[in-house]
Formats: structure tokens, C-alpha cells, sequence
């Protein structure tokens, strides 16, 4: 009786592992994809087992059959948080090695991701001191670090208590005083006490419209959404993706799931600000290298847009297209792209028809046009934001100022073959200090590709050097990839100290 027990637990539960099969360089650079089927394909091809574990195995404890296993595998990656983390339980997947935050488990027969107490040292990264709180997405809990300004703003902080290691949830479980119900709390996708600035009578509106979204989402809990998207924005560029991800995964899981029972005037709203997140989303995918999730998303983002009647951006999410295709060295439909999204029917801001008007200008450079023809564009997208008038800083196209301009300007110029003037200009705007930590990275990385092909490889291996430290600390694997384009011009030059030293880096 005992041995046919332990065979069964044998074939429901996969087997204990040490910790140094999480480290083997095969599931380093599966979780480094990003993508949950890799990390499956590797668990199961894993040296340390003795031979290769079959797909109908793996899917028992996984709760999917073999041929959802075999699409999870070789697809698209999954985005669905709840079945992640779902997934991640059930391998036993230690959380510092996911690029979602996930709770420990109670045992290690159940797959429920039941918060609980960290100790110090494996507690989330965070700007200041804080605490954790649960973000709950399709009914999962996933631990997000909160700062100690976004505790004290709230007035929450007897909920989130006073030091990293414990967490939201247990700290309302000990307060009895708190006029929140932690359950209706916690529903819906995001948890309302994630946002600085909300008194306990707007959070207490907030967790009644996760609750009864038909009867009390309105515009107040919209404005929420928005000002989550919003803090979101402003942390990608001091944090990078793999931390703002998460977050947005969890935002946009909410507005899907709330559209479905809200009134039809608040669902248009709702939807406007989930396209709005979408193309961030997408965006935050490019930045990691993962085109198809991001494309994902593009095509998300205009479909809500669309049933949105959104016209600005519709025509905002083909420009994003249009960049995307500058990625993929597809000039021709990159240019296209941004002609479609310089149609008139899309109504764009004046600020989002300048930075359309030189994406087309890039696209033309890249496909060989005349510098004369190139130059004339820069000049009409130059022109177009002059006089474009003062926006909120949450309006479409608001950050492309000057500056971006510029840095635009300085790409397109290095396309057209002039990589000594794209220098120059790289130089004046990196020098103002004004970008963010990510963008600075980037944008280094863009002037160390046009140092070295104006033959400067010494200037060229520095910089990107510098840069290389800033895309390894917010994980920009796009960054990352115009380095590596960088290191392959300055072959030549590879036995110089300072070309050595910038490979170095590179592949630290």
C-alpha cells in the first residue's frame, strides 16, 4: 500500500532538486527569455536528470495535457500571471530567479500561492524602505515591493507595517482597526492601496468597484487606473521593464476583466486607458527583446482603441509599429507604417505628427533617399513642434520634446551616412543630463554605434562601456543588442585596452 503511495506521488509531483540545477547555464538562460515554455523545455532536458523527462510527465504536474504543453513550449510566451505563477509553484522554482514576483508556498503538495513572510535577505529590491503588498491577478498573489513615500501618501501604514520582511497581507490580517475588508481589497487584479495620494473613503470606492464593478466603477476608480499607469511610466526609467512588467501585467489584467461589467460610457473610458497601457506594454516587451508579446499587445492596444472610438490612437499604436519595424532593419514597412500613421482620419496631437513626420524621415534615409529629401522632413517635424502648443505630461506624445527630437535626429542622420554630425548631436543632449537612467543607456549606445563608425573606436568602446552598465542594471536587452552591433563594427580595432575593456563589460 505504502510503495503504491509513494509511486503515485512520484508521477503528481515532480522530483526535489538541488539548488544548483536552478543555476546550470541551461535555465539561466531559459529564465533569462523571459519565456515560461523555455523554462519548461529546460527543466525537462536538465542534465542532472538522467535522461530526458518526457512532455506527458512534465503536463501531470502542470495540470495540462501533452499537447498544451507542446504549444506552451514552442508558442508564443504565456501572459497570463495566475497560470505562471501557478506553474512556477509546482516545479518548486525558487522566486529570485523569475521575473515575476511570486509567493512561497505552504507545502510543497499545494499549488496555492499563499503569501507570507520573507526574510530580509530575500526580500524584492526597492527605492526606499517599505514594505510588500499583494497584487492579486486572477485570483494569484504576487508580492510588489511599495516604498515607504507610497505607505505613508496612502496613510496605510499600520497595513503594510514597518520593515521589508513582512508582508501587506499579514500586517491587515493583525489590524483589526482597518476599515478595509482585505479580501474585496485584493480583488480585481490590483490592489487599491498600491497608489500614493488615496485617502481610506477613495480606497474603500476602489475595492467596492472591484467588487461590483457594474454599480461603482465610475470615473474616480478610472482616474486610479490612470494614475497606476502613469507611476508605472515614471518607473520604467529609473527601473527598466523587468520591474515594471509585472505591474502592468496585473493593471491590464484588471481593466479586461472590469470592462465586462461596467456601464457602456465608463467601458469606452476604461478601454481608452487600457490601449493606453497596452502600447506601453508592448513597449516594455521591445525593451526586452520579446516581439511577439509585444506585437501581442500593439494589436491589443488598437483593438481597445478602436471599440474605444479613439481615433489619436489608433494612429499612435501604427507609429509604434513603425519604431518596432526600425528594430527589425525592415525599412520599407517601417516607412509605410509611418505614412499610414500621418493620415489625417487618426486626428493626431501636433506633437504626435512631428515625431511622425520624422520616422518617416528615418525610413526614408534607411532606403537611400537624398539627403535633401531627408533633411527637408527634419526640418517639417522640427517646424510641427515649434509650434506645437504646451501638453499635460500625461498627453499622447507629450515627452517627445527638443531633446527627443534631437536624439531622432542624430539616428536618422546615422542612417543617412553622416555618423560624424550624429555624434555631435548624441554629445549636446547626453550632455544636458536630462534623460532617464534607462534612456541614457540607450542613447549611449546609439552615440558609441556612430563614434565607431566615424572611426573613433577609443571614444566609441568608452561609451559604450558606461552604457553597457546601465543596460545590464535595468535588464534592456535592446540596449544590449545596439552593443553588440557596436562591438561587431569595432572588430577591427579589438586589440586596443579600451575595446577590450567595452567586450568585457558587455559579456560580463
Amino acid at each position: 500500500m505504502c510503495v503504491r503511495k509513494e509511486r503515485t506521488l512520484a508521477v503528481a509531483y515532480p522530483p526535489a532538486v538541488p539548488s544548483t540545477f536552478w543555476q546550470h547555464t541551461t535555465m539561466a538562460e531559459a529564465f533569462a527569455s523571459w519565456h515560461m515554455g523555455q523554462v519548461f523545455y529546460a527543466y525537462r532536458t536538465h542534465p542532472w536528470h538522467e535522461r530526458a523527462l518526457s512532455q506527458e510527465a512534465m503536463a501531470t504536474w502542470l495540470d495540462l495535457n501533452q499537447a498544451q504543453l507542446s504549444r506552451i513550449e514552442s508558442g508564443k510566451p504565456p501572459q497570463d500571471l495566475g497560470k505562471l505563477m501557478r506553474w512556477a509553484h509546482s516545479l518548486r522554482i525558487p522566486a529570485d530567479l523569475l521575473w515575476f514576483k511570486l509567493p512561497a508556498r505552504k507545502d510543497t503538495a499545494s499549488t496555492e500561492a499563499t503569501p507570507v513572510a520573507k526574510r530580509p535577505e530575500e526580500a524584492p529590491e526597492t527605492t526606499q524602505a517599505g514594505g510588500l503588498l499583494p497584487v492579486v491577478i486572477n485570483g494569484r498573489a504576487v508580492l510588489v515591493p511599495v516604498d515607504a513615500e507610497t505607505i505613508a501618501a496612502s496613510g496605510l501604514g499600520s497595513l503594510v507595517g514597518s520593515s521589508a520582511d513582512v508582508s501587506a497581507t499579514q500586517a491587515a490580517e493583525r489590524d483589526p482597526m482597518s476599515p478595509l475588508n482585505r479580501r474585496d481589497l485584493l480583488k480585481g487584479g490590483i490592489a487599491a492601496v498600491a497608489l500614493p495620494g488615496l485617502g481610506l473613503d477613495e480606497l474603500q470606492h476602489v475595492a467596492h468597484a472591484l467588487d461590483d464593478a457594474h454599480r461603482y466603477l465610475d470615473g474616480p476608480v478610472v482616474d486610479y487606473f490612470r494614475r497606476v499607469l502613469e507611476k508605472a511610466k515614471r518607473d520604467d526609467g529609473a527601473l527598466g521593464p523587468k520591474k515594471t512588467l509585472p505591474v502592468m501585467l496585473g493593471l491590464l489584467g484588471a481593466i479586461e476583466s472590469q470592462a465586462r461589467d461596467v456601464k457602456p460610457s465608463v467601458r469606452r473610458e476604461l478601454l481608452a486607458l487600457g490601449a493606453d497601457g497596452a502600447e506601453f506594454a508592448g513597449w516594455l516587451y521591445r525593451d526586452i527583446q520579446q516581439p511577439q508579446a509585444a506585437v501581442f499587445w500593439y494589436d491589443r492596444a488598437m483593438e481597445w482603441a478602436q471599440e474605444a472610438d479613439n481615433a489619436a490612437m489608433q494612429g499612435y499604436v501604427l507609429l509604434k509599429k513603425s519604431q518596432m519595424a526600425y528594430d527589425d532593419r525592415d525599412a520599407l514597412r517601417m516607412l509605410t507604417l509611418a505614412q499610414a500613421a500621418g493620415h489625417d482620419r487618426w486626428q493626431l496631437p501636433a506633437r504626435v505628427r512631428a515625431e511622425v513626420t520624422q520616422q518617416e524621415a528615418l525610413g526614408r534615409a534607411m532606403l537611400g533617399d537624398p539627403l535633401d529629401i531627408v533633411r527637408g522632413q527634419l526640418a517639417d517635424a522640427e517646424t510641427l513642434l515649434t509650434n506645437a502648443p504646451e501638453d499635460k505630461p500625461d498627453a499622447l506624445g507629450a515627452y517627445f520634446n527638443r531633446h527627443t527630437r534631437l536624439l531622432r535626429d542624430a539616428i536618422t542622420y546615422t542612417e543617412a551616412g553622416k555618423p560624424s554630425l550624429s555624434a555631435d548631436l548624441f554629445s549636446d543632449v547626453m550632455s544636458t543630463g536630462t534623460l532617464s537612467h534607462r534612456d541614457t543607456g540607450f542613447f549611449n549606445a546609439r552615440r558609441a554605434a556612430a563614434l565607431a563608425l566615424s572611426g573613433e573606436p577609443d571614444e566609441a568602446a568608452k561609451i559604450g562601456t558606461a552604457s553597457a552598465v546601465v543596460a545590464h542594471e535595468v535588464k534592456s536587452e535592446r540596449t544590449v543588442r545596439v552593443l553588440g552591433e557596436v562591438l561587431q563594427t569595432l572588430d577591427r580595432w579589438r586589440s586596443r585596452p579600451a575595446v577590450r575593456e567595452f567586450r568585457e563589460s558587455l559579456t560580463a
